[in-house]
């Protein structure tokens, strides 16, 4: 007998989320044709079967990671874990020649030590022939709350946020998935032109095009499903193939300037990998230098210095300052998006912002974003 629940042809599946972009996720969710996406803690849950995991791994462009929820049991004690863990059906969805690593958390419940848990599940799978090992690539994660145990499989492996063709980054790199999601908070929509001032490696940039250009995100990368016994190769690169469009060559709407001529090396490079050379132009060039590029207003999105690791702010009111009044005086009709840690900044720009959305994780810190209408 095999307790619990366990896996179907339908699960629930658990979109992971930056913190403070649940919203924007759930929205890119249902959007994607996941009608049934819906906010909880944390992320964005909805319901589906293996090939909706690959989908929303391949898809997704605000997806931190994407676990199976495989099954589960209530467990009130450590001995009750460990034999219903020996009868749990690990090898529909675990292989014998993948190793596993088992993460636990515990809370509310009368099992209460994370490391006793976890050794009563490695038992479980050592006993199905399955291997564990703490440096395993393959994670299964139980969540034990109210007495009620959950195993998820991570199926993406590596955070989603490496799309497999950046390699060049700046010293305080905005995640892809944090880009993806800020770019629509601020009403981007394929087609429409972007520039950042402030470029770093060119992530807000080459998102932007690969959004307009209908590029997966997750089109040149390895997922951790790919080793689960669910896997089917065949169906995968039908999936793959689908999700591929004949890429046009188009006039450059995606636009990104630094005073760096190092970022600019970087974003040349990250966007030729990427695929979107074609559909984006970098200049070196400081803000007061940025004038709107040719053709109707777009979107203005820029990741400036917070100044958060530096003792002395004074400099960055300048240049905050500086910033709003180019952008004031050059670029009516364009939207502007912000990120920051500090109002106060955000303010020096005096530029007409509507109220900032919640505190996103950024980097260990806080940052918000600061968006105005068409200036």
């Amino acid at each position: 007998m095999v307790y619990g629940w366990a896996m179907t042809d339908r699960f629930e599946i658990f979109l992971v989320a930056t913190p403070g972009l649940e919203p924007a996720l759930c929205v890119e969710a249902q959007q994607a044709g996941f009608a049934d996406a819906a906010l909880v803690p944390g992320g964005v849950t909805l319901q589906g079967g293996w090939p909706e995991v690959w989908r929303a791994n391949l898809m997704l462009r605000g997806a931190t990671r994407v676990l199976a929820r495989i099954g589960g049991f209530r467990a009130f004690h450590l001995a009750q874990l460990d034999k219903r863990s020996r009868k749990f059906d690990w090898r529909a969805v675990l292989r014998a020649d993948v190793p596993v690593r088992v993460e636990v958390t515990c809370k509310k419940s009368k099992i209460y030590h994370a490391g006793a848990a976890a050794q009563r599940i490695e038992g479980g799978l050592t006993s199905a022939g399955l291997t564990v090992a703490p440096d395993a690539q393959m994670v299964l994660k139980a969540r034990i709350d109210d007495n009620l145990v959950t195993f998820s499989v991570d199926s993406s492996g590596e955070s989603l946020h490496k799309r497999g063709h950046k390699e060049a980054v700046n010293k305080a790199p905005m995640r892809e998935t944090m880009a993806a999601l800020i770019l629509r908070e601020c009403g981007y929509v394929a087609g429409m032109p972007v520039l950042d001032p402030m470029c770093g490696s060119g992530t807000f940039v080459i998102e932007a095009a690969e959004m307009a250009a209908g590029l997966a995100p997750g089109r040149t990368r390895s997922f951790a499903f790919e080793h689960l016994a669910s896997f089917d190769a065949a169906a995968w690169a039908r999936m793959k193939a689908q999700a591929t469009p004949d890429v046009h060559e188009a006039r450059p709407l995606y636009h990104g300037s630094d005073r760096d001529a190092g970022a600019i090396r970087m974003s040349q490079a990250n966007a030729e990998r990427a695929g979107v050379s074609a559909w984006t132009d970098f200049q070196m060039k400081p803000i007061a230098d940025i004038t709107p590029p040719d053709g109707p207003p777009g979107l203005v999105i820029v990741n400036p210095p917070y100044g958060a690791r530096i003792g002395n702010k004074k400099p960055l009111f300048g240049l905050y300052g500086a910033m709003g009044a180019v952008l004031k005086e050059r670029f009516q009709g364009w939207r502007v998006g912000i990120v920051t840690s500090d109002n106060a900044l955000a303010s020096a720009t005096g530029l007409p912002f509507v109220p900032p959305g919640p505190p996103i994780a950024h980097g260990g810190l806080k940052v918000r974003l600061f968006r105005t209408g068409p200036l």
